[in-house]
């Protein structure tokens, strides 16, 4: 199979579909590569490494599209990239669509078939690619957010872990699963006094006896979320409904009714946001104050650590992408149904339940759009 790795284009990403070592493990195993000049050199792997590990590198994106059966990126294609999209042609890479119906639109009329990351499974439910992402961004949370609440930046000038004598910063984080646990980690290492709220009593068990008394857990309903921030310093956003749009869980009512000087940190941004005073934001401009209150809303977390970032997520991504190569896609979810799960788009079709929900799109089942 002959498979593309195009530059990013996005606004301050520099993460890259695949690394060298990967490229290596695809040509072992028969294929051929096709790579973008300068693909990875922002995060240390220069076109030699890629020559070096039998990958081709040529000058243009167009030439990377124009000749790849099947597309590996990071972040979602951008209007210059799904123009040179193709019905037949394979696209794997982050989507989250059900918060971009134009981009969603625009993907179904080019006819590629396309797979997102943050949908496909694993045995237990779980989403392997987009966890590593989770992890980078849950971890970033706190660090941002320790950030955001000093006072140069718009904070109330609170230290997360207080000193002698000072109580510690008050952190809440809405949603116990891998972001949530990683970035309440984070916030416990920083000696700050956190709450963890979930839906699932087995997850607040679990979370209750992986922190013991390091964290307070709370069953979540709208007055408990509603108490805790109007409580908090720090608020991270931490949820997900795979595939959908992430739950307004926070009204501006409450955010007006907060400190001032508090900080919200949105990882679910990139499926809407769960904070009505949520709106997307960049690296460049990562901060904006509603209501009183600092936002850190930026929709490629990661972005900010790309060459880490890119390490855990080809890490996950290897063995799918293998099986893409090996087995041609079709095969190849048609004997995994975890990453069948994956597919969003095919041929103009919207094949996943859940984005075709939120954005009151027509759904044809996997099984139909496949036949």
């Amino acid at each position: 199979m002959r498979i593309g790795v195009p530059k990013e284009i996005k606004t301050h990403e520099y993460r890259v579909g695949l690394i060298p070592a990967c490229v290596r493990e695809l040509v072992l195993h028969g294929h051929s590569v096709v790579v973008e000049r300068d693909a990875a050199a922002a995060i240390g792997f220069p076109d030699d490494t890629y020559r070096a590990a039998g990958a081709a590198v040529v000058d243009s994106a167009a030439e990377v599209f124009a000749t790849a059966d099947l597309l590996v990126k990071v972040k979602e294609p951008q209007p210059a990239e799904i123009a040179m999209l193709r019905r037949g042609q394979v696209l794997f890479t982050y989507l989250h669509l059900a918060a971009d119906r134009g981009l969603t639109e625009a993907l179904m009329a080019c006819g590629a078939t396309a797979i997102a990351y943050e949908t496909v499974t694993d045995r237990r439910g779980a989403l392997p690619l987009l966890s590593p992402m989770s992890e980078v961004a849950g971890r970033m949370a706190v660090q941002v957010g320790a950030y955001c609440l000093e006072k140069d930046q718009g904070g109330a000038g609170v230290l997360l872990g207080g000193v002698p004598g000072v109580p510690a910063a008050r952190v809440v984080v809405l949603g116990g699963g891998v972001s949530g646990t990683n970035a309440a980690r984070m916030a416990m290492g920083l000696e700050a006094s956190v709450t963890i709220i979930d839906r699932s009593l087995s997850r607040l068990k679990e979370l209750d006896q992986q922190f013991g008394s390091r964290a307070q857990t709370l069953y979540s309903t709208a007055e408990t979320i509603e108490q805790a921030v109007l409580d908090a310093d720090l608020v991270i956003g931490a949820v997900l409904v795979p595939g959908a749009t992430a739950p307004r869980l926070v009204s501006r009512n409450t955010v007006r009714r907060m400190r001032p000087g508090s900080v919200l940190v949105d990882i679910a941004i990139d499926q809407g946001g769960c904070f009505e005073t949520s709106r997307p934001t960049s690296h460049s401009a990562p901060t904006y104050v509603a209501e009183g209150v600092v936002h850190y809303c930026v929709t490629n977390m990661p972005g900010a650590v790309p060459r880490t970032s890119t390490l855990a997520l080809n890490n996950a991504t290897m063995p799918f992408i293998l099986a893409l190569a090996d087995k041609g896609w079709l095969q190849a979810l048609i004997d995994d149904e975890h990453l069948c799960n994956g597919l969003n788009i095919h041929a103009g079709q919207l094949t996943h339940a859940a984005v075709a929900h939120d954005l009151g799109l027509p759904y044809t089942g996997v099984e139909i759009a496949l036949a």
